[in-house]
């Protein structure tokens, strides 16, 4: 038999858990609130999901490497841009996810309210 780790599946999958910043585990030590994948009714993985405050930080993290430089390094525009994607993947639902987007674009949460506010009234007209 294979490892778990050697699974297809588990390498189908692997690439999703890491963009959301989850953690593969072998079915075994799945605690309560991990979520067990089956595979032709093997269980063959679980997967412990983050907590909504690591995951505002993954996705920051995914996104500086997508653009190549610190967030606070980008220009206003690519910034508005950067606050558009976060509020559509729920970044803002996180407490304190303002001040965490803030801090990292360097700004601040006078700014991204501002970004916010811009955006939802251009959707408006």
């Amino acid at each position: 038999m294979t490892e778990p780790g050697d699974h297809p599946f588990v390498q189908a999958v692997k690439p999703l858990v890491d963009a959301m910043g989850g953690e593969m585990l072998p079915p075994g030590q799945a605690g309560c609130d991990d979520v067990v994948l089956a595979w032709e009714g093997e269980d063959v993985v679980a997967v412990r999901l983050p907590q909504l405050s690591e995951s505002l930080d993954h996705i920051l993290a995914a996104m500086e490497r997508r653009h190549g430089m610190p967030l606070s390094e980008l220009d206003r525009k690519s910034k508005q841009s950067v606050v558009r994607t976060l509020e559509a993947r729920g970044a803002f639902s996180v407490r304190h996810g303002v001040e965490t987007v803030a801090s990292a674009l360097g700004v601040s949460r006078f700014t991204v309210y501002n970004y916010l506010n811009r955006e939802n009234a251009a959707k408006g007209e």
